[in-house]
């Protein structure tokens, strides 16, 4: 190989030099490109990971088991040992009259100073004691009475029965079935028929007439 010498340098080792240099400036462009290339893949990961992270999850905590009621249970109110019943009208012989009567066979009367259609009874205060109503919790069972039956609000609050419109009532001094003692008391308590009529003939065991309202 032919050397040509200029100012004491050969040119072949010039080029050796030169060789040299390029693959020393080639090796740190690569180091640069790959630390580079790294950077960058480690800057996208940066970005990339942070939306793909779920966020811990914080579980509520489990409810405490309910604890057993500690009322005690409700005691069923007790019933009332009168109970409201549903009254029966019927129809019983005294004297040779057909009049009516409970089911238990008292007789029932109507008050003259009652009107007829009236909504309160005339027989407040002592004549309510003397004369109490002939209540029922409902349309009562009749039994061979015709008379057109109804009820008013009597004055112990009750559904009074009436008759053809009058309210009727019993006599405290019947004390058994079969008694009229209140017939024409006063000339305005009279028992009446099976149709709701007014009976006023006197009968066997009516009283003198005194001591009503």
């Amino acid at each position: 190989m032919n050397r040509i010498v200029v100012h004491g340098v050969s040119w072949a080792a010039a080029d050796s030099r030169r060789i040299r240099e390029g693959d020393t400036m080639n090796k740190r462009a690569a180091l640069f490109l790959a630390a580079a290339s790294a950077a960058s893949a480690l800057a996208l990961a940066g970005c990339g990971g942070g939306g793909g992270s779920s966020p811990a999850s914080s579980s509520a905590p489990a409810a405490a088991p309910a604890s057993p009621s500690s009322a005690a249970p409700s005691s069923a109110a007790p019933s009332s040992t009168a109970s409201a019943e549903v009254e029966t009208l019927k129809t019983a012989s005294v004297a040779g009259h057909t009049i009516v009567v409970d089911g238990d066979g008292k007789a029932v009367y109507v008050y003259t100073r009652d009107n007829p259609g009236a909504t309160t009874s005339a027989c407040t205060g002592g004549c309510a004691s003397l004369w109490p109503a002939v209540t029922s919790a409902g349309a009562p069972t009749l039994q061979g009475v015709t008379g057109k039956i109804g009820s008013i609000t009597g004055v112990d609050g009750k559904q009074q029965i009436t008759v053809n419109g009058m309210p009727i009532y019993y006599y405290a001094k019947d004390t058994a079935p079969g008694q009229v003692n209140g017939q024409g008391v006063a000339n305005v308590w009279y028992v009446i028929g099976a149709d709701g009529s007014m009976i006023q003939t006197p009968l066997a065991s009516g009283s003198s007439g005194t001591g009503g309202y």
